[in-house]
Formats: structure tokens, sequence, C-alpha cells
């Protein structure tokens, strides 16, 4: 409650380092604080007199704060996430109900915040059980929303037998995620559909552009009486398609037979888009393939989101590589022609139009003049999230090809825990890629992913056959028969595959944990064979939040981690080495960690597994523990090493 309460101070203090170093910040995290600085209580536009307006659950809110989650995966500064969480809770009631929300006008735009409930759920926060029911009160309306004969979600019930571009982001996103973390996997079709039945009614064969609406009736005026559609291209709508393909396939599983027919569309979608990009700005215009037409104009929220879903796409490989070059254009072109700075060092999005609608009163009939004829808007958010998304992109783009080709594996065979999951059943926990709550993997994953390489599980025993294709390897602390009744511990032929696996290239992490959490015999025997071994001993017992207790001290000039100073580490088991192994982390005569170079491989071991959630997402221990940093440095060093691996891949999960 204490970091609430200092919410306002922090952001006035926000405001005096921007100004100061606010051209040494990232784009993401200027444009944030930005607009923290202009809203730090709640998220509403000011009306014409300059006082705020009311605040109510709406999509552009949710669309924003997807771009400060992004950012907060990008810093690890708790001041983000406090503010989705502050933002939810100003309407979030204990019993999940939602204050100015709905659910009875079936409005697809009031689905869009349901993806703030879902990342505040995954957390391990008290009383987050709000959260889930506020999800699933979405989830209710989606299982109700009116639907064309085909199956199409209305757009909203006022809008009967109308499906818009704008609806597939403000509903498929959530719904994958929604299903991926509780539903059926059957639903995932209906997801899929969506895009298809959009595709096939509302796309151009020339331009290959897609149109704003599509009326299954042919009963609104702006209907073509032959194709239902709307007469014109307009960037804002088709950049909400593209950005809901390029986040639904986070959530679609990789196994999916369907999952290919998304990214088929999305390989015949951005290509016909980049055709339409402004050649001298590479920005796109407001009516997309009208360029320099009288009244047209270049417009911001439908380049910003062109841009992330392009450069997003190329990095999770659905699109290739030589889209990246328009994209990189398009966000050279966003900087020069639509963000200024005020006297204050608070930077700005100019020129994003306020609306686009088809129908309604006054009647908006989806022509070229109607789309020139609304007005736009400094910091429209409906541009700024997409502004900061794509900013993140490409931040990731300036450094994620360090690790493109190569593939990082967690052991989930000798740490095999489960607890039970969010439906119910048995699911694997504890320093898995998958689990955001304090005891995952999933943050350290984030960052591998993010500096360009692949995450996989190994879930059986080590071998020839599950390190094929392996480039980093983690074992992280091995149960005990209180954590697992039937432990698989560490055996001669394991020793011997891991061992084979590293002089031939691989880069072996191994974390362990104090005596009492981990089973150190059998673990030290694959230590040994590289020189390492756990000592009985425990140190950094910290007591509550004592957290001076965990403190270790990183001298600069470390290898390791070149620019880290301070981390936190609790209750870990120093170490001792012997050649080939050396302490490359020492702290009051312990060895900390240690790495040992073996034929073509290399070796890191530390007492702990101290890169878990808890202690990297920035939200529990204080910012003087650069446990973020180290992470990212660690993942780097980690992804330079080794040699050649032998080829092939791992199961992909992520």
């Amino acid at each position: 409650m204490m970091k609430f309460s200092l919410f306002s101070c922090l952001v006035v203090v926000s405001q005096a380092v921007l100004a100061q170093s606010g051209t040494t910040l990232p784009w993401s995290e200027r444009m944030v604080t930005s607009i923290m600085a202009s809203n730090p209580d709640s998220i509403s536009y000011k009306r014409q007199d300059g006082t705020k307006g009311t605040a109510h659950w709406e999509y552009e809110t949710g669309v924003l704060l997807e771009g400060v989650k992004q950012v907060w995966y990008r810093t690890a500064d708790d001041r983000y996430v406090n503010y989705i969480q502050k933002n939810m809770d100003r309407y979030v009631k204990a019993d999940g109900d939602i204050r100015t929300y709905k659910l009875d006008d079936y409005n697809l735009d009031f689905i869009t915040p349901g993806r703030s409930l879902l990342l505040l759920y995954q957390q391990s926060l008290p009383g987050k059980e709000k959260y889930r029911k506020a999800a699933d009160l979405l989830r209710k309306q989606l299982a109700e929303q009116p639907r064309t004969k085909e199956g199409g979600y209305w757009h909203k019930k006022r809008y009967p037998y109308q499906m818009w571009l704008d609806g597939l982001y403000m509903a498929e996103p959530f719904y994958a995620e929604y299903t991926a973390l509780f539903g059926d996997a059957k639903h995932f079709d209906d997801v899929i559909n969506e895009f298809v039945w959009m595709e096939k009614h509302a796309r151009d064969p020339k331009t290959g552009l897609i149109y704003h609406g599509w009326d299954e009736s042919r009963e609104q005026k702006w209907a073509n009486k032959e194709t239902g559609n709307s007469p014109n291209f307009w960037s804002r709508a088709m950049g909400w398609y593209a950005m809901a393909l390029v986040d639904v396939l986070d959530y679609v599983p990789q196994n999916h037979p369907r999952r290919g027919e998304l990214i088929a569309i999305l390989n015949r979608f951005m290509p016909s888009v980049v055709k339409f990009q402004d050649p001298k700005s590479g920005c796109w215009w407001q009516v997309t393939d009208r360029m320099g037409d009288k009244g047209n104009y270049l417009e911001a929220s439908g380049s910003c989101m062109f841009v992330y879903a392009l450069a997003k796409g190329v990095r999770m490989g659905y699109l290739p590589a030589s889209l990246m070059a328009p994209a990189r254009k398009g966000y050279e072109g966003i900087l020069k022609q639509f963000i200024t700075t005020d006297d204050k060092g608070l930077i700005h999005l100019e020129k994003t139009v306020v609306v686009g609608g088809l129908g309604g009163s006054p009647y908006r009939d989806g022509s070229y003049e109607y789309y020139l004829s609304e007005p736009i808007r400094q910091d429209d958010l409906k541009g700024v999230g997409p502004f900061i998304m794509a900013s993140v992109e490409m931040e990731i783009a300036a450094e994620n090809a360090l690790g493109k080709g190569k593939t990082v594996a967690v052991d989930n065979y000798f740490n095999h825990e489960f607890r039970k999951g969010y439906t119910g059943e048995q699911e694997p926990f504890h320093y898995t890629w998958e689990d955001q709550q304090h005891s995952g993997f999933f943050w350290w994953g984030s960052i591998f992913r993010k500096l360009g390489a692949k995450t996989t599980t190994v879930t059986g025993a080590p071998t020839a056959a599950s390190l094929k294709g392996v480039d980093v390897y983690i074992i992280v602390d091995p149960d005990t028969p209180k954590e697992t009744s039937k432990p698989n511990y560490v055996s001669e032929s394991d020793i011997n595959a891991i061992a084979t696996w590293v002089e031939a290239g691989g880069t072996l992490v191994l974390m362990a944990n104090d005596t009492s959490n981990c089973e150190h015999k059998h673990f030290n025997q694959l230590a040994a064979r590289f020189g390492m071994q756990l000592l009985p001993k425990n140190r950094n017992m910290v007591q509550g939040d004592k957290f001076e207790q965990g403190k270790i001290s990183i001298p600069a000039g470390n290898t390791v981690f070149p620019t880290t100073r301070t981390v936190y580490i609790k209750e870990l088991s120093p170490l001792s080495v012997k050649a080939p192994a050396k302490a490359v982390v020492t702290d009051g005569g312990d060895v900390i960690m240690s790495v040992a170079k073996v034929g073509k491989g290399t070796v890191f071991a530390v007492g702990d597994p101290w890169l878990y959630n808890e202690y990297v997402d920035g939200r529990k221990i204080p910012a003087q523990y650069e446990n973020f940093k180290a992470a990212k440095e660690l993942a780097s060093w980690l992804l330079k090493q080794g040699g050649t691996v032998a080829p092939g891949s791992a199961t992909s999960k992520r």
C-alpha cells in the first residue's frame, strides 16, 4: 500500500527525470512517463475548458495499459505495474463487478481492458481473485455476444449484423489469452474464425487491403449492396486488425492445426499494407490508398499500429525479415512527423484522429470525406498505446541478434513440482517459463526471448536426443522427497550425457538452493564433473524484509556482469571450486558463482535459483538490488558462450 501512496510523488520525480535525461531514455519510457505525469490518478481526456473528463471502463485505457505492461517487462520498474493495478482498481470491485461496465450493451470495446485483468490475476497478489471474476464477466459477454449467421461477433448490439476490423483487437487477444489460461482449447477455433471471416468478406482482391466494416444484412447505407463492405480503407481499422493478429498468436498453441491460417493471413495482409506506405515520410495516410489526395493526411495511430505489427511479426518469425526495413522506416517517420517535446521535457504524440466509425447518429457514411472530417487530438490514447508498443519492438530489435538461432532449455525432470492449476488440474510450476507468479521463470525466459533466443523445456532425462539443438541447458533446484514423492535424482548416465553435450559446445547452468530446499548429494556428483561442489553451509538467511541480509556486491570489471554492482540472493549455498572451475563472484570469503570451461562448452553455477520472478520483476526488492539487470547480463553472457551443438530442436514451450 505504501507504494500506491507514494505514486503521485514518483510521477513528479519522473517529470524531473525526463527533463534532465529525457534524450537518453528509450522512447517507450519517455512516452509512458509523460502520460503518467499527465494522468497520475486516472486516465481521461481534458474537456475544452481544461478540466479532466469522467473516467470510465473503455478500450482506450486497455490499449494504453498494454503498452505500459510491455514497458514494465522491459524495465522491471514497479511504477508501471502499479499504474496498471491502480487503474484497474478504480473499476473492479471486490466481488468482480466492474464499475461503469454494462454487459447487456454487448459492446466489444468493453473487452479490451480485460487483458490487464488477466495480467494482474497471474501475479502473486493479495485479493487477486477479483480480477479473475471480472475477467469471467467479460468472458460471459463474449459467450452471449450477438453473432452473424456464420458466427462472427456483431461489433455492438446496436450495430446488428456488422463486423468491424476494430472488434478483432477489442476482443480476440483477451479471448485467446483467457482460453489459454482457463478455457477449453476448442475456443481457439472461435478466435481464428473471426480473422478468417473478416478477411473472406472484407478483403479487396485488387489492393489486398481490408475494408473497415462488413454488413451481413446489406441494410446499412454505407454497405455495398453486393459485398456488404464499407466504401473505404481506414488505416487505424486495419491497424487494429494487424495488431490483433500478432497478439493472438502469442496464445494460440504452436501445435494448433489452424495456427498457420493466422500466419498466412498476416503474410497476405502486411505486404499489402507496406505497398501503401508513404515513400517520403515512411508513415501511412488516414485513408490508406488515397496517398496525397486532397484533404488526406499522415495519421499517427495507424502508422504506429502497422510498425508494431511489422516489427513483432518479424521478431516472432511470422513475417519475412525483409519487412523489418519498412518497419524501421515507418518508426523513423513517426518520430519525425508526430513526436513533439514540451518545455517540461514531456513528449507528445500529434495527429491521431479522434474517432472513425460507421452508422450511428449523426450518421457516418464511411465516405472519403467522412474520414477526413473527424478531428485529430494530441496524445490520443489510441495512438499513444501503439506508439509505446512500436517503440518497445524497435528497442528489442536493436539487441535481439544475440540469441538468433539459439535455444535455451529449462529442466522439468529433476525439478518436477506440481500445484493446483487455474481450472483445478495439476500443473507443473516452480522455475518454469510459463509461470508468472513469484515461483516462475517467466521474466528470465522473456529476457532470453527478447534477446532473440527460443525457450523450451526438457521434460525427460538428459540424453543426446533430448539435448539435441539445445544451446543453453538450465538445471535448477533438484527436488527432495518433501517436494516430489518420487524425485528424479541425477544419475551417472545423466552426468555422462550432460558432460558429453557440454564438451561438444553446450552451455550448462547449475542453480542449486540452500541445503533444506535442494537435493545436494546427487546434484553435487554432476557439479563435481566440472570442478564444483555445493558446500553444506547456508548463508544470507534473510529475516523478513531485512533485504540487506541478502546483499551481494559485484565489483567493476566482472566478465559476466559488466555493469551490475549489487544483487539480492537469499538462503544460498556457497561453492568450492577447483580446476577447471574458477570463481566469478565472491562475497565475504565465499564463492557465490563459478564458471568452468570444458571442451568447447561452458558451465555456470550458483547456489540459489535467484532469478525467479519474485526477485526480478521489481515489485518486491528495493531498486538498489539490480536483479533484473543481472538477469539480462547473465542471459547475454550465456548466449555468447559455447561452440557447435548438434542441430535439431526440442519441442518449444513458451
